[in-house]
C-alpha cells in the first residue's frame, strides 16, 4: 500500500498498524507504521509539497498519541517538530517547550527522574564514573582542586568524586566546585533555581565525608575566578551540543585558555550537525537516534512509570531542536568523530587507564543485559575514549584529553 497516496484511507492505515503490530516488529522503524509515515512525511516537506504534507500530517495527527505504545509516542513527537518545520515555528515552539518545563521543574521532581533514569540505565553513570576516573588519575597528588562543572546532570556524579577523596589514606584534597549554567544558545544564562539547593546538600554531603569543600555557582566561564595553586578540570557532560555549531571551537578555545589538567567530554553518539543542511539526512538520523533512546525507555521503565513520561516529553526539545530550530542552534549533537576533528585542534586525547576501564565494567554488571562497552569502529575508529553501547549500538561517548 502507497501511504503517500492522497486517496489513502484511515481504515486502511489501521490495518496497517495493526498487521505490523501482529508481526511483532522491533520499533525501529524498519517496516513500522510510524518511521514510514513520518519519513514520507519529511519527504513531502522537503519538496515543498504542500497538499502531501497536509494529508500525511493529518494522518499522523490520527494515529499518534504521547500516551500510546512506543510507536503512537514517537509518533506525536515527530508530529510536533514536522508541524514546526513546515510553519517555519520552531524557534517558538522551543521557547514554549523550554517556559512549561521550567514552570514544572522543581527539585525534587528533577532529583526523581533522574536518579530513576540512573538506577534503571547506565546512560549518565556510564559518563560519571569514566570522567571522574580520568579527574582523578589527572589530579593525583594535588592538594586544592578546582573542579569546573558545565555539564546538566544537577551535579548526581559528585558525590561519588567526594566518596574517593574521603577514602584516600592521607589527607583529602581541598575541593572547590563550580557549576556553570550555559543558556540553551550556547553562552551564558542564569543561574537554575535547583542548583541552589543543590549546593546545600553537597555541602553537607561533603562535611558528612570530611572533604573541604566550596561550592559555587557560575553565569559563564568569565565569573570562575580562578586562584593560584589549584589545579583545574573540566567536566563537560553533554555540554558541547549546547554550544551553537558555529561558537564550538571559539568555545574550546575559551576552555583551553582555563590551562586545565584534564577536559573530560561525553556526548551522544548522533549527528545533527554535519546534517542539518540536509533535511532528510537529520530525520533520518534523528529517528534513528530518537528511536533508540524510547525502545532503551520502554525496556528498562514500567510501562505506568511517570519518570519515563517526563523523559519523553524532555526529547520533545530536543526533536524540535534538530528538525525545527534553524541552521546552527544549540543542541545539535555530533558524532564522537566529529569532535574529536574540533578537539584535536587544541587538545590531546588521555587514554582512559586499566583501572577505570575496570570501574566501567563493573558498573555495568549492575544493570540488565543488552549494555555493553565499545572501543571506537568504523567511521569514528579514529577517536580515542569508550562507546557505551546498547544491543551494539554506540549511543553514549566518553573521552579525556589536555591541552
Amino acid at each position: 500500500m502507497d501511504i503517500t497516496h492522497p486517496q489513502t484511507s484511515m481504515q486502511s492505515l489501521w490495518q496497517l498498524k495493526r498487521r505490523e503490530e501482529e508481526d511483532g516488529g522491533d520499533g525501529d522503524g524498519g517496516g513500522k507504521w510510524a518511521g514510514r509515515l513520518l519519513r514520507e512525511s519529511a519527504a513531502a516537506i522537503s519538496e515543498k509539497d504542500s497538499g502531501r504534507i497536509h494529508h500525511l500530517l493529518w494522518m499522523v495527527n490520527e494515529l499518534a498519541s504521547p500516551y500510546g505504545d512506543r510507536e503512537q509516542k514517537l509518533a506525536a513527537y515527530f508530529l510536533q517538530a514536522l508541524f514546526c518545520r513546515a510553519t517555519d515555528s520552531g524557534g517558538r515552539c522551543l521557547r514554549t517547550l523550554t517556559a512549561a518545563a521550567d514552570r514544572m521543574r522543581s527539585f525534587e521532581s528533577t532529583r526523581r527522574v533522574m536518579l530513576r533514569f540512573q538506577e534503571l540505565t547506565p546512560w549518565s553513570t556510564f559518563g560519571h564514573v569514566a570522567s571522574n576516573g580520568a579527574i582523578l588519575e589527572a589530579m593525583d597528588g594535588e592538594t586544592r582542586l578546582h573542579v569546573v562543572d558545565l555539564s546538566c546532570t544537577y551535579c548526581t556524579q559528585w558525590p561519588t568524586l567526594l566518596e574517593t577523596l574521603a577514602s584516600r589514606s592521607d589527607q583529602p584534597p581541598h575541593l572547590r566546585l563550580t557549576v556553570v549554567n550555559p543558556s540553551d544558545g550556547g553562552g551564558v544564562g542564569g543561574v537554575d533555581p535547583v542548583v541552589s539547593e543543590i549546593g546545600r546538600r553537597m555541602e553537607k554531603f561533603a562535611r558528612l565525608m570530611g572533604v573541604p569543600f566550596e561550592f559555587h555557582v557560575a553565569a559563564g566561564l568569565h565569573q570562575l575566578r580562578l586562584r593560584d595553586g589549584e589545579a583545574v578540570a573540566v567536566n563537560c557532560m553533554g555540554a558541547l551540543r549546547r554550544v551553537v555549531v558555529d561558537q564550538r571551537e571559539a568555545f574550546q578555545g575559551l576552555l583551553r585558555d582555563l590551562h586545565p589538567k584534564v577536559v573530560t567530554v561525553v556526548e551522544e553518539e548522533a549527528d545533527f550537525s554535519s546534517t542539518r543542511d540536509d533535511f532528510l539526512r537529520c530525520f533520518d538520523e534523528c529517528w534513528r537516534f530518537y528511536s533508540l533512546f524510547f525502545e532503551i525507555l520502554e525496556e528498562s521503565f514500567p510501562p505506568t512509570s511517570q519518570e519515563r513520561l517526563l523523559l519523553e516529553r524532555e526529547c520533545s526539545k530536543g526533536i524540535v531542536g534538530a528538525l525545527a530550530g534553524g541552521d546552527g542552534g544549540g543542541g545539535r549533537r555530533e558524532t564522537a568523530a566529529l569532535w574529536c576533528e574540533r578537539l584535536r585542534k587544541g587538545f590531546s586525547p588521555v587514554g582512559f587507564s586499566g583501572d577505570v576501564l575496570d570501574d566501567v565494567g563493573g558498573l555495568l554488571k549492575r544493570y540488565p543485559a543488552g549494555w555493553s562497552i565499545s572501543p571506537a569502529a568504523g567511521a569514528a575508529a579514529a577517536a580515542p575514549g569508550l562507546f557505551l553501547a546498547w544491543k551494539g549500538h554506540p549511543v553514549v561517548w566518553a573521552s579525556a584529553w589536555r591541552p
